[in-house]
């Protein structure tokens, strides 16, 4: 059994993890707030916007301004993978890790596979795999629309440009503090949904539909891509404040474990002082 001083040492360092775990706790949870306030009040826009995108891509060609809609042959695949800049949230990082790889094993075998990263823990972990052209850790230092319009920009190029053939991201969509789903979402081209009957029988257009779709379309990529990496900002701080409120409970556990081992331990010593003094008193009685 470690002697007493160990022991205490050990509580001491424990205690000192908990006041450390239960901090971070408190920030996440904090940043979680206005993170799922955030996400919730754009999640309605932005399906609505993509719904209506999607309708409206049906209809179009590439020559009428659909370019992003252009269903080609794919041979270059570009996933977007979206994880964060800093661990101990959980399994947060390694389930997006185990995502990719089970997309490009499964889905994309024997194409050409690139990424681009936003967020530094699947950067480290995927680099050293697979073709990285980009990784952006920044965007969570100030995560704006302005600041994702600059990504969304450089993937919706990339498309136009025939580098790629399709785009997809992969992120945690954030359902609530200790739920974080895994996702893969087509980007680009534009998925066309399949509706009966003609796909934009609800809509008048004015003052023609290539206009408005020639405005529509870049808007709504750039929301779509600001969404999903709010989902993720979201559901980061959610599987941190979920792994250190665990890990406080659990260093609580221990620190309490180790409290009645130190008590056992200390009343062990006192009663065998006692048995020594008690026998020493008998020796010079006799």
């Amino acid at each position: 059994m470690a002697n007493l001083k160990e022991i205490r040492n050990r509580i001491t360092s424990i205690g000192s993890t908990m006041k450390i775990t239960s901090a971070m706790k408190m920030v996440s949870a904090a940043k979680l707030k206005k993170a799922q306030d955030a996400i919730t009040a754009m999640r309605p826009y932005a399906n609505k916007l993509t719904e209506l995108l999607q309708n409206l891509s049906a209809t179009l060609d590439a020559d009428a301004g659909g370019v992003y809609a252009e269903e080609r042959e794919v041979s270059k695949v570009l996933l977007v993978v979206v994880s964060s800049n800093r661990g101990l949230c959980g399994g947060f990082n390694s389930s997006i890790i185990k995502k990719t790889e089970q997309v490009i094993a499964s889905k994309y075998q024997g194409k050409e596979i690139s990424l681009y990263t936003i967020g530094k823990k699947a950067n480290d972990i995927l680099s050293k795999k697979y073709n990285v052209i980009t990784n952006n850790t920044a965007i969570f230092d100030k995560l704006t629309f302005d600041n994702t319009t600059v990504i969304a920009e450089e993937l919706m190029d990339l498309f136009a440009t025939g580098k790629y053939d399709k785009i997809e991201l992969v992120y945690n969509v954030f359902k609530n503090a200790a739920t974080q789903i895994a996702t893969l979402e087509q980007y680009l081209p534009i998925a066309p949904v399949e509706v009966e009957g003609t796909a934009t029988s609800d809509y008048i257009f004015e003052p023609s539909k290539e206009e408005i779709v020639e405005a529509l379309v870049p808007k709504s990529l750039k929301t779509q891509l600001y969404k999903a990496i709010c989902d993720s900002f979201a559901a980061e701080h959610g599987a941190r404040m979920t792994a250190m409120h665990k890990a406080t409970d659990n260093a609580k556990e221990l620190r309490d474990s180790l409290k009645l081992t130190y008590n056992k331990a200390r009343q062990a010593a006192i009663t065998g002082e006692i048995l020594e003094i008690v026998g020493g008193a008998e020796a010079l009685n006799d």
